[in-house]
């Protein structure tokens, strides 16, 4: 489950899209004129950002035409769960690390 959204985050251009994303919702001209990029290369972003479960797009009500796209929460809860158990860890490792430093003095 993770490993879809590490890959599609790996890319600087789509992590800039995600930070644009969590702002509001966004159309996809709107996405690549703000990352100044080409409408064709924006698309194979987003068709990254798609597939990995990380954005949804949605038809505008105004133009049916137009796809807006928003962020997904789910797939960033579980990176957030992710990133907890490995802190967790880490803070496990270090308590002991420091018993056991301290007990030898």
């Amino acid at each position: 489950m993770l490993d879809p959204t590490f890959a599609a985050l790996a890319d600087p251009t789509r992590r800039g899209v995600v930070s644009l994303l969590r702002q509001r919702p966004r159309r996809a001209g709107e996405l690549s004129r703000a990352l100044r990029m080409s409408p064709p290369a924006m698309s194979r972003h987003l068709r990254v950002l798609r597939r990995s479960g990380l954005v949804d797009e949605r038809r505008d009500p105004d133009d049916a035409r137009a796809r807006v796209y928003h962020l997904r929460r789910e797939p960033f809860a579980a990176l957030q769960r992710w990133v907890r158990d490995i802190e967790a860890f880490w803070s496990d490792q270090l308590e002991s690390f420091k018993a056991h430093a301290e007990s030898r003095r």
